[in-house]
């Protein structure tokens, strides 16, 4: 047998896709969207928050002292637990949304999309709309080319730039940064990471675009998981739109809906706008895909189509597979969505309640087990405990320790500390050591709590911490 001369490809190659603009109100929803969230990313670092203790920075991840500030709430080390109850919301805030309608979390508030959504702009602001970026790239070079191609790439890095300087300013007190970054003073570690976030964004949002959403990104490929007849996604409506004899352009004896039903052509005149204006560059008209992010862009095209035709909207419009099977209303509320709501629910309060209930102060008690007793020459028992105690509050702190459980005579005893005084969001290790009779005891082992009780008038409650004094067996 004759092998081919050519090996068929394996892989298509890339076709570039040059989103055209439109106007709707699921565009403007998203440019709102893409203000809030590009406020809210490059001017919170810079929004001060008066402090009586650390940096007046309203949000500042601060590693170096292992604190993060968000407005009047710190999180120290110790309160990691708050960052998987945060994951956790977020990931059923995900599953919820899924589904209700799909991916809209990908069309209006992923990353990549609002990222994209300003390149996009970008580009249509120095190239000029689809027509003009087409013929722009079909072109030889020459210096028209080179300065529009050059001038879009120069203003992307510059975008890129921004972003990843952005994310850096949130580690540390913005201005004294910035000033330090352009004067060579900064850290490695702002110079590094500044340098990765520009590449990525640029790559991401300027190059590869549609290539995240399509091939690297998880969520398209177990979003169906999350899918079901009554989740809302953008639709096609293929009766409407392709009649009996399938759709045809405008035209001759098919420009009015009354001659195109008698001929048996559906309302969809193949203009190709919905295909046009997708960041992706699917055709809505063949059903849900993969590539879909739900931007709904499609919708606004064919709106404004049918707008100036005089006929009615929602040829495409969002759907779900149960009226598009048997014309049924889909049902909002299920078994699923309930679940995902419930626990959604239950997750935000029990968050909410231990943001709320934050302790002014934490403290553990470490016993040193070398020895684990000591026999003194009164002939009392003494243990060893270690102390470490950290003040979560902005103000001076000031505690009392004392021993409770052990029989009367016990004295727990800090050195040459009758009470500790601690500085706002500092940590002390105390050596603290306890001395008990040993004839009071029955038993090798003894629990009792060591309890930290606040002094000048402060309010706060006393604080017990377990832990457990060790006498010699008899």
């Amino acid at each position: 047998m004759e092998q081919p001369n050519q090996q068929s490809e394996l892989y298509a190659a890339r076709t570039h896709i040059y989103p055209r603009s439109v106007s709707g109100r699921f565009r403007r929803l998203k440019w709102a969207v893409v203000i809030l969230a590009y406020g809210v990313y490059f001017l919170l670092p810079w929004l001060r928050w008066e402090r009586d203790f650390g940096d007046n920075q309203a949000v500042l991840f601060d590693l170096v002292g292992r604190k993060f500030y968000l407005f009047d709430l710190v999180v120290h080390p110790q309160d990691i637990f708050w960052l998987a109850g945060l994951l956790m919301i977020a990931a059923y805030l995900l599953f919820f949304v899924t589904g209700l309608a799909g991916r809209v979390f990908c069309g209006y508030f992923c990353f990549q999309t609002l990222w994209t959504d300003v390149y996009i702009f970008i580009e249509r602001l120095v190239q000029g709309e689809r027509p003009a970026r087409i013929r722009l790239a079909k072109q030889s070079w020459n210096a028209h080319k080179a300065l529009k191609i050059g001038l879009t790439h120069l203003l992307w890095l510059v975008m890129a730039f921004i972003t990843g300087l952005t994310f850096v300013l949130y580690w540390g007190d913005a201005p004294r940064l910035v000033v330090d970054f352009f004067t060579g003073q900064a850290p490695f570690a702002a110079y590094a990471t500044t340098m990765f976030l520009t590449t990525t964004t640029y790559v991401m949002a300027g190059v590869a675009r549609e290539q995240v959403c399509t091939y690297m990104c998880p969520y398209a490929r177990f979003q169906a998981v999350m899918f079901d007849a009554d989740t809302l996604i953008v639709s096609y409506h293929e009766t409407r739109g392709e009649g009996g004899k399938g759709r045809a352009k405008l035209g001759g004896q098919l420009k009015t809906r009354a001659q195109r039903h008698a001929a048996g052509v559906g309302d969809c005149i193949d203009c190709g706008y919905c295909v046009q204006v997708c960041p992706t560059g699917i055709d809505i008209r063949n059903g849900l895909q993969i590539q879909c992010i739900s931007c709904a862009l499609c919708i606004d095209a064919c709106d404004n189509i049918m707008d100036s035709l005089g006929w009615e909207r929602g040829l495409i419009g969002y759907s779900s597979q149960r009226v598009e099977d048997g014309g049924k209303k889909a049902r909002l509320l299920r078994p699923k969505v309930i679940g995902y709501a419930a626990i959604l629910v239950l997750a935000v309060g029990l968050l909410g309640w231990s943001v709320s209930n934050q302790a002014p102060f934490d403290f553990v008690v470490a016993q040193v087990r070398q020895p684990i007793y000591t026999q003194l020459s009164d002939g009392r028992i003494q243990n060893s405990y270690e102390i470490k105690v950290n003040n979560k509050t902005d103000k001076t702190l000031t505690l009392r320790f004392t021993a409770q459980g052990l029989p009367a005579g016990a004295e727990l005893d800090l050195g040459r500390f009758s009470e500790v005084s601690l500085h706002p969001e500092q940590r002390l290790r105390l050596a603290a050591k306890v001395r008990v009779m040993p004839t009071r005891f029955d038993g090798q082992s003894h629990p009792f709590d060591v309890v930290a009780v606040p002094e000048d008038a402060s309010g706060l409650s006393p604080v017990p911490h377990p832990s457990v004094f060790y006498v010699p067996e008899r």
